[in-house]
């Protein structure tokens, strides 16, 4: 949160955030998740690298799916989330 703060002070006009989640307690990731969620809708875009996929799936409007640096699957992150193959290797199901 306090890196978060920190980048949010200079007003950026995208705001790139790269595994916000990682290491963090799981109540914790949940109010990590809410405010990048309030931060966007104060109009803020944000750009998200996460391997908690479902998260950021739910989060996010749009989505990439990179393989070894490579893009192989974008799209609405509704469509992507409910995309058997994402599923099946990133979310489970």
């Amino acid at each position: 949160m306090l890196s978060v703060g920190r980048a949010l002070m200079s007003k950026p006009r995208l705001l790139l955030m790269d595994e916000p989640s990682l290491g963090l307690a799981p109540n914790l990731v949940k109010e990590m998740y809410k405010t990048i969620e309030e931060i966007h809708q104060q109009g803020l875009t944000i750009m998200l690298v996460e391997q908690n996929a479902h998260a950021a799936l739910k989060l996010a409007k749009y989505g990439y799916v990179l393989e070894v640096g490579k893009i192989v699957l974008e799209g609405p992150s509704a469509d992507l989330a409910n995309n058997e193959s994402v599923k099946k290797a990133y979310i489970g199901g």
